[in-house]
């Protein structure tokens, strides 16, 4: 009996040896297996908030976009719309500035600075037609010689950057005192002397010389007035037309190639392709020289109306001045309106 009690504790021994010895060898990879294990997952971090407004990205955008042209809104409500308000207001008043006070003292007349304009002034009345004459001859002018120069500088051939600097750069110098120069005028300019010499170097009359010469220059004198008007100063025509040229020059440039392509497969001549191809594609650009032009004309400073106008600053007849302004206005509107109208049944505009 002893001696299967002894048996039974060295099995007992022997299991409690085997199991330390399992232990030992299984705690390595246990703990190699714990480590390996994902950890507990961690509660995130919520997001700083940021400083300042909350603003989305659009919203901020247009709002950089309305912050870059409220100096020029309210530039134009200063500089331009107001004083236009206050010329309406002047043009139905007798205004006359405060001395020593500066301001205006405005006395509400009416309309009779309008009737005075229209009917009592000595030359306004008959200078308004002379101005819209004057602009009906020049204006057809300018813009066929400007298609003109606009398609030879539209060619390929040497010195054609310099060709177009040429004639744009008339825009470029075409300050007062450069015009008042040429124009004759050089009191104002800043210079005496030399007045008739020096603008005889910028008017010609070519063809009225060659109609005398040839003997057929008094067929008519209203014809001779009109060659005349049209052509004895080739100085300004070119002087003038600086702007419109760089219009015209642009819309050749929108001419895809393949149109030039398909007309000389289909046996087209050159005649046949302006009137075709050419002239339809740069009408909307026709549309825009001819109401710069007229503008350019109606508010030159040399024409007989400006003139009158400007010259009424010199009395302080601020109210005269501006219904007389407002008249020259309207009729000008007026006149554009009808031009556009009839010229914008002609325009070709491609769609799609």
């Amino acid at each position: 009996m002893s001696e299967n009690i002894k048996d039974i504790d060295n099995i007992e021994e022997t299991v409690e040896a085997a199991n330390e010895a399992v232990a030992d060898e299984i705690a390595p990879a246990a703990e190699a297996v714990a480590a390996e294990a994902p950890s507990k997952p961690q509660k995130a971090e919520k997001p700083k908030k940021q400083k300042g407004l909350n603003i989305p990205y659009e919203r901020r955008k247009a709002l950089y976009g309305y912050g870059f042209i409220l100096l020029w809104f309210l530039g134009s409500i200063y500089f331009f719309i107001m004083p236009v308000i206050e010329s309406i207001i002047w043009s139905f008043c007798d205004a006359k500035p405060v001395p020593g006070v500066g301001g205006m003292d405005l006395k509400f007349i009416g309309i009779q600075n309008y009737k005075n304009a229209l009917t009592v002034h000595p030359t306004y009345p008959t200078a308004l037609p002379e101005v819209l004459g004057d602009t009906a001859l020049k204006t057809p002018l300018i813009l066929v010689f400007s298609i003109f120069i606009a398609i030879i500088l539209n060619q390929k051939f040497k010195g054609r950057t310099i060709a177009r600097a040429i004639f744009f750069l008339p825009v470029i110098i075409a300050t007062g005192p450069v015009i008042d120069i040429i124009n004759g005028n050089m009191d104002s300019a800043g210079t005496n002397g030399g007045t008739e010499q020096f603008n005889s170097l910028f008017e010609t009359d070519l063809v009225g010389d060659l109609l005398a010469y040839l003997g057929i220059s008094n067929i008519s004198e209203k014809l001779n007035e009109i060659i005349n008007a049209l052509t004895s100063d080739i100085f300004n025509l070119v002087w003038n037309s600086g702007i419109q040229i760089l219009l015209f020059l642009s819309a050749l440039q929108t001419i895809p190639a393949s149109a030039k392509e398909a007309a000389q497969m289909e046996g087209a001549t050159s005649w046949e392709y302006f009137w075709k191809i050419t002239l339809p594609n740069i009408s909307p650009m026709i549309i825009a020289s001819l109401v710069y032009t007229i503008v350019d004309s109606f508010v030159d400073p040399e024409n007989p109306v400006m003139s009158i106008v400007l010259s009424m600053s010199d009395n302080w007849e601020f109210g005269y001045q501006s219904a007389m302004l407002w008249l020259y206005f309207g009729i000008v509107a007026l006149a554009l309106g009808i031009v556009i109208a009839i010229v914008n049944k002609f325009v070709y505009y491609e769609v799609g």
